[in-house]
């Protein structure tokens, strides 16, 4: 029998940030039963863990804790960005501890949230994972749009955002047997208080004319979650506008 919403147990990860937080609400009003899992709480009426998820323990336990709470998992959203102060980093001021800490906190995270949450999924018999990606992870950087400006794009974070979409290609073929579906989004821009010249030069390349918003990328996680997607597996959807078109 097919699950409701309102029956599926959901964890977000990094439900306290920007887009976290659309999400949690996205799937508050459309009943399900969403868990944010952050080291920041948040305003949300759902229920929240703290959990570092660059610490593997501290995902294990917090999984199983929630998983002992309701006896299912239905769905993983892996959705938390940490970073560390080198993030921004000009490409040839990175040195090679600092890329090796980058690429663990970021994609380690990824994927052992993966690792702990999948063995309830198949007890489950079935789930869904929806990993949230980038644009950049597909496409290389529009270098123009950051002339004139103090913003520098980091080149580990387009390794990272290719490397979670890889990440879903592996996961969707080995598990689709047991009815597990994985799938990554990957936002355009999203505004977030920009300077006025990037988001200027920016909206003239989209398509639509602006910049995204929380709320664009909230409603297709939940469709990826909910049995409407039943077939959907292995895909990188763009929200981006129509930017990656061209």
């Amino acid at each position: 029998m097919k699950k409701s919403n309102k029956e599926k147990i959901i964890l977000v990860t990094g439900g306290s940030g920007l887009i976290g937080k659309s999400i949690i609400e996205t799937l508050l009003n459309e009943n399900y039963i969403p868990i944010n899992i952050d080291i920041i709480p948040s305003s949300s009426s759902c229920e929240h863990y703290k959990c570092d998820i660059t610490n593997e323990a501290e995902i294990e336990d917090t999984v199983n804790q929630i998983y002992e709470k309701y006896s299912r998992i239905d769905g993983l959203v892996n959705n938390a960005y940490p970073r560390k102060k080198e993030f921004a980093a000009d490409f040839f001021d990175v040195e090679e501890k600092n890329l090796v800490n980058q690429l663990h906190f970021q994609l380690a995270s990824y994927y052992l949230c993966c690792q702990k949450v999948l063995p309830y999924l198949q007890k489950n018999n079935g789930g869904s994972i929806v990993n949230i990606s980038s644009i950049y992870g597909s496409v290389g950087n529009d270098f123009s749009l950051y002339k004139n400006t103090k913003m520098n794009p980091p080149g580990v974070y387009n390794m990272v955002k290719g490397g979670i979409n890889s990440l879903t290609n592996y996961l969707a073929a080995k598990f689709g047997k047991d009815q597990i579906r994985v799938n990554t989004i990957s936002p355009g821009g999203i505004y977030d208080n920009q300077e006025k010249d990037f988001v200027s030069k920016y909206i003239q390349k989209v398509p639509m004319g602006r910049m995204g918003h929380p709320d664009d990328i909230s409603p297709i996680v939940s469709f990826l979650l909910s049995e409407n997607s039943k077939y959907i597996t292995g895909q990188n959807i763009m929200v981006d506008g129509g930017l990656t078109c061209l």
